[in-house]
């Protein structure tokens, strides 16, 4: 799929989505693969899917302009992203016969591979492959890192084991990138293995809740759009931010709005394919709507653990305590 992928990059379509149904549609006849779907036939998307990846959300300047990577150029990454990783556990400062480290690469979970699609950004909307981030929510942003030892408010949501919120959750992190979806007539349900977080789609429902109520991961609608699912979000508090993960680079930080909109699509396109795909709009923190767009791979062999923050989150109130100290 990634050869082809890279192929087609030069083609009329615009979109990685668009590329990517081409690629199913490809598939299908090729493989025989027919889209599985449930007793409503409507398209089946359950199954345990990761998204561990070494593509970044935003395009690095050095591919400014480049929408694809080339053959050569994503084996040149992984090997020498392999390289690196082996260099810095082999590597690690030792004090007191002791090693100075954080987590090894045994502890991580980040990928060792580009995305199939061979996509140099997980940003695919503006053409640049950067976040359109007003420069007031980056202030807020730095304010807050500056502040992390003041109070717990300055720290991200997940550093407080809140939730990563929607679409926050679906965002690549360092470890734990794989969410489980059960499917029933009337709902979708992913649980995430970071956080551990359960997110409940009603597949029926017509109307937001009242304007009033706003929460931590918002309030979904959903329908289909021909085989692809569409999901609309709003009713957002204030307190949370799109990416909470280093991954995130500048997006790590950033606030919302509860003018916050997220349109998500989930289109599968092979038996181990989804692309899903999310349209972000909150006009006092971006200049524009941004999208962000990846394939989740089906793994049914992968296994998801319980991911009990709180209980072993001694972080918080450590770094607290060493902010004591300092004052």
């Amino acid at each position: 799929m990634r050869r082809l992928a890279l192929q087609l990059s030069s083609n009329r379509f615009g979109s990685i989505l668009a590329l990517l149904l081409l690629l199913g549609t490809t598939a299908e006849a090729a493989d025989g693969w027919v889209l599985p779907r449930t007793e409503q036939g409507r398209p089946d998307f359950q199954g345990v899917w990761l998204n561990a990846t070494l593509t970044p959300m935003e395009r690095p300047a050095s591919q400014a302009g480049k929408q694809f990577l080339s053959e050569d150029e994503i084996i040149a990454l992984e090997t020498r992203t392999a390289q690196r990783r082996a260099s810095a556990d082999a590597t690690a400062a030792v004090t007191g016969g002791r090693a100075i480290v954080s987590y090894n690469q045994f502890w991580r979970d980040s990928g060792d591979t580009v995305l199939s699609t061979g996509q140099t950004s997980l940003i695919v909307d503006p053409a640049s492959g950067l976040a359109p981030i007003r420069p007031q929510a980056e202030a807020i942003r730095d304010y807050n890192f500056a502040h992390v030892t003041d109070s717990y408010r300055h720290m991200t949501v997940w550093d407080r084991c809140i939730t990563r919120g929607v679409p926050g959750s679906m965002l690549p992190a360092g470890y734990n990138n794989a969410y489980r979806i059960v499917q029933t007539n009337d709902t979708l349900i992913i649980i995430y293995e970071m956080i551990h977080d359960v997110r409940i789609i009603p597949l029926g429902k017509h109307r937001h809740i009242d304007e009033k109520i706003k929460l931590w991961m918002g309030d979904s609608l959903a329908h289909f759009d021909g085989d692809t699912l569409v999901v609309e979000t709003t009713n957002y508090n204030d307190r949370g931010m799109i990416a909470s993960s280093a991954a995130g680079g500048r997006l790590k930080g950033v606030p919302v709005t509860e003018n916050l909109r997220a349109v998500e699509r989930f289109t599968r396109v092979s038996e181990d394919t989804i692309i899903w795909e999310v349209t972000i709009t909150d006009p006092d923190i971006y200049t524009q709507p941004f999208t962000i767009s990846m394939p989740l791979t089906r793994d049914d062999e992968y296994v998801m653990y319980e991911y009990a923050c709180h209980e072993g989150n001694h972080a918080v109130a450590n770094i607290l305590r060493g902010g004591r100290v300092a004052d």
